[in-house]
């Protein structure tokens, strides 16, 4: 589990510091951002991928993604955090995360989201009160035309009892994740796929397909 500005969610949460002239509610931008400082993106060194030991197909493909990281010690691994993310960059990250969370201007999020590090395309829509990851944002691609919807959630860590894991999260072109839905790291929504509202996106999306539920799973239409 980890912490989030909206209070417990399944896992974890984002944020940071900044604002930008302009307060279009329409958006217009480029890819990618930088981190607010100059420390790694991807993570502390010595990162494994997370195997879990399964090689029978039935896990979600986005476990393949993920990078595993050891806290040895008697104390879960939310207790490590500052050795995988310094308390500065953090602390900036939740500063901008609220003001991504807040703000009304479409073009005003998504400068700040490229501020985190996100990687942000053309005419991305992040609705209000919608949590980028706070101590991982710049793992997160918003391909063109994307929506994410109010109050929905994108992780890209896990802290666990005896490991932390992080893994990239996608959401394809046009995809749409709706109002109060959660995504898990290592997720790739495909282009045009849609996530019904308040569902758990604990796997991958086809491009085109729309999920619902928790833990989502393919909504089948008569």
């Amino acid at each position: 589990m980890s912490a989030s500005p909206r209070g417990g969610t399944v896992t974890d949460d984002g944020d940071a510091a900044g604002g930008e002239p302009g307060e279009d509610v329409t958006d217009g931008a480029g890819t990618g951002g930088e981190a607010v400082d100059g420390e790694s993106a991807r993570g502390p060194p010595g990162a494994e991928p997370a195997s879990d030991g399964d090689s029978d197909g039935d896990r979600p493909d986005r476990f393949g993604r993920l990078e595993r990281h050891a806290t040895p010690g008697p104390r879960n691994s939310l207790w490590h955090w500052t050795e995988a993310k310094s308390y500065p960059r953090v602390a900036s990250n939740y500063v901008l995360t609220w003001l991504i969370r807040t703000s009304g201007s479409l073009r005003r999020k998504n400068w700040l989201l490229r501020r985190l590090g996100a990687t942000v395309e053309e005419n991305v829509s992040w609705g209000l009160e919608a949590t980028p990851d706070v101590f991982w944002p710049e793992r997160i691609t918003l391909r063109e035309n994307a929506i994410v919807g109010y109050d929905a959630t994108i992780l890209c860590h896990e802290f666990l009892q005896d490991e932390y894991r992080v893994g990239d999260v996608v959401v394809g072109e046009r995809a749409m994740i709706g109002a109060g839905a959660v995504i898990l790291p290592g997720v790739h929504v495909g282009a045009d796929a849609q996530v019904a509202a308040n569902s758990l996106v604990a796997d991958d999306v086809p491009p085109g397909e729309t999920v619902a539920g928790v833990p989502a799973e393919p909504v089948v239409r008569e």
